[in-house]
Formats: C-alpha cells, sequence, structure tokens
C-alpha cells in the first residue's frame, strides 16, 4: 500500500551543508529553505529499498549548472520575461521563424554548450556505474547527463547537441552547423540580451534580418534542433522503450521537475498504476505529488551527494 507522501517537518534539526551550485550560478536557481534532516534519512531509506531504480529527471537539475528553466518561480523564464519559447508549427511553417530561432541559437551556443555537470548529474552516473540505478530518463536537452557519462539513459525530448533535417531524417552535430553558420555570416554580429533555457538568447527581430540559415547538405531540407519543441510529441517508439525500463524497474525517484508536461507525467501515472514506490525531490509543487510516498524539497547537488546507494 502507497503510504502518504511527507514533508519536511519545521521541528526537525535542518541539514546544513556547503552548497553544491557555485555562486555565479544561483541566480537560475529557486529559493529553498535548508533540507530537514529527516527527510534526507527517509530519501536514504527509499534508495536503500530500491534495487532497480527509475529517475526522471528535469530542469531544476541544470538549473544548478547556470542553466534557467522555464517554470521556477521568481527565477524561470516565464516569470522574468513575456517570451515564449518556439513552436513546433511555428518553425516548420515558417521562413522568418527559422531565421529568427537559428540567429538566437547561433548567438547563445557557445555559452549553452560549455555548460558542465553538477553534483548531481556525477551522482546519478555513480549510481548506474554502482548498479543501484537501472535507467535514467531526462526530460533536459542539454546533454549534461550525457557528458557526466550517462549511458542507461533516454532523452526523451531530444538534444540540443544534434542537428535533425526535416526533409531526410539525417542526423548531424550541432557543432558543425556552428561552423556553416561563421562560414555563411562571417560579418554578422548580434549582442545578446540573456539567455533562453535551451541555448538560444533573445535578440529584437531587426538584428536577424540579414542572418543567412544554411539547408541540409544532403536534400537541401529544413535544418531543426534534434529536440521536441513545445507543441510536438515525443516519438512513440521512445515513449514504449521508457514504457518498457519502467516495467524492468522498482522504484521511481523525480529529481527536478515539476511534471507539468505530460510527456514525463505520463510515466508516473503508469508508475502508480504498477504500484511502484515513488520519491520527488524537487524545489517546488509538481503534478505528481499526489503520487508519492515521500516529497523532499531542496537542491538536487546538495540532498543527492549525501545519499548513498547502498
Amino acid at each position: 500500500m502507497r503510504l502518504p507522501w511527507r514533508v519536511l517537518t519545521p521541528h526537525t534539526a535542518p541539514v546544513r551543508r556547503a552548497s553544491s551550485v557555485p555562486a555565479g550560478m544561483l541566480g537560475f536557481v529557486p529559493a529553498c529553505s535548508t533540507t530537514d534532516a529527516q527527510s534526507v534519512e527517509q530519501l536514504q531509506d527509499f534508495v536503500t529499498r530500491a534495487r532497480r531504480l527509475f529517475a526522471i529527471t528535469g530542469a531544476g537539475l541544470s538549473t544548478e549548472s547556470g542553466i534557467p528553466d522555464y517554470r521556477s518561480e521568481g527565477v524561470g523564464l516565464y516569470a522574468r520575461t513575456d517570451r515564449r519559447p518556439m513552436q513546433h508549427a511555428e518553425f516548420v511553417r515558417s521562413a522568418k521563424s527559422r531565421q529568427r530561432y537559428w540567429a538566437r541559437n547561433f548567438v547563445g551556443w557557445p555559452q549553452f554548450s560549455s555548460h558542465l555537470p553538477n553534483s548531481a548529474h556525477k551522482v546519478l552516473q555513480r549510481w548506474e556505474d554502482g548498479g543501484k540505478l537501472h535507467w535514467l530518463v531526462t526530460q533536459n536537452v542539454d546533454a549534461l547527463h550525457s557528458k557526466a557519462g550517462q549511458k542507461r539513459l533516454t532523452e526523451l525530448h531530444g538534444c540540443a547537441h544534434r542537428v535533425v533535417c526535416l526533409g531526410c531524417g539525417a542526423i548531424s552535430a550541432r557543432e558543425d552547423l556552428q561552423r556553416r553558420f561563421l562560414s555563411l555570416n562571417p560579418d554578422w554580429t548580434a549582442q545578446a540580451a540573456a539567455v533562453a533555457p535551451d541555448g538560444d538568447v533573445f535578440l529584437e527581430d531587426e538584428q536577424v534580418l540579414h542572418f543567412r540559415v544554411p539547408s541540409c547538405e544532403d536534400c537541401g531540407g529544413i535544418l531543426k534542433p534534434e529536440v521536441t519543441f513545445f507543441g510536438d510529441t515525443v516519438n512513440k517508439a521512445t515513449v514504449q522503450f521508457v514504457h518498457d525500463r519502467l516495467a524492468e524497474s522498482d522504484a521511481v525517484l523525480v529529481v527536478g521537475s515539476s511534471l507539468q508536461v505530460y510527456s514525463g507525467y505520463r510515466f508516473l501515472l503508469a508508475a502508480s498504476d504498477r504500484r511502484m514506490p515513488v520519491a520527488i525531490l524537487n524545489i517546488g509543487a509538481t503534478r505528481a505529488d499526489h503520487l508519492a510516498e515521500l516529497k523532499v524539497s531542496g537542491r538536487c547537488g546538495e540532498v543527492l551527494s549525501v545519499i548513498q546507494p547502498l
């Protein structure tokens, strides 16, 4: 039987540790009280009991590497600006929208691609090496789990480090496309206002008027980041693959995700149907709080760093 989910209690002594977030990255991490010792102990017990752990990670993991997210209270894109991410339909139908998107992405790429895994990414990779973590599904497109060495990994929404041709389906490296951008636009410059969550920056329309966008070298088709834009759906084969990995697991741990997007939330519903124990580590409420036996509020790196995969 699923136990009622538990949150930190005011009377429990807090666990005080050095911050897992470098000072320069804190601007993208929402405010959070220090996690209490009892919650950490309960999470340790949860991880200890799991033999084939299934993890789902989200943007709250990557904010600790300096990548902003969309929904965090006070610091997410939606809270800071009136900007909204590119919609799939708009990208496909409008050459002008693609020009604007790729110009912004071109300017933001050097910074976005340079981000490094944080302590939470490294912990999860060690859990995989030790046999504790059966599979990890990330909703992030930043390749930080891959950079950390994660192998048993599904990038549910794709990866911004890859580019796909909408005509022939060819996959290429985003770094290669950056070189093509530089070749086509040797004299083009633009000043960025701020970095967005998916690697692009904010530019005014007049700044991108003369930016040139290459086509697929194989077929001349439209090039798109190999990511699931808003309004698009995740490949059915990928969804089924993840359901199969979930069926092989015995517990679910959510790390740094509000699960507001159905593509990730569906796996919590499936876990509930299977009566699998669920724990959630996140700052703020999530869509699946009612499905969890344990809810811990805290920074991902700080909390996971003290959990032992026994």
